[in-house]
């Protein structure tokens, strides 16, 4: 099963989400000030916003990304979907086979 593959990805959402609230809170921001803020290399920073961008979560501008001008509600639809995600995990924890012990 691809969990590595899983765990890759969730790594990426949050590095996403943590530039995100940078952004949101000290927008506008350019990379190299993210990068310092974040402790995230500025290639993977660079790469994370074009990601929000295509996401329609920031906008960018001459003097740094900014916030999409609906953020509030789109930040509080992520956030419902983690939590559907957490309950999906959860019952798919529920189905994976318990290794037998031997005796």
């Amino acid at each position: 099963m691809g969990i590595e593959r899983l765990r890759n990805q969730v790594e990426k959402e949050s590095r996403d989400l943590a530039i995100l609230d940078v952004v949101i809170d000290q927008g506008p921001i350019g990379i190299v000030k993210l990068s310092e803020e974040t402790g995230i290399p500025e290639h993977k920073v660079r790469y994370s916003l074009r990601m929000l961008e295509d996401d329609e979560l920031i906008d960018p501008t001459p003097q740094g990304a900014i916030p999409a001008d609906d953020i509030d509600q789109r930040v509080a639809d992520i956030n419902d979907g983690i939590d559907e995600l957490v309950d999906r995990l959860d019952d798919l924890k529920g189905l994976a086979p318990t290794p037998e012990t031997p005796e």
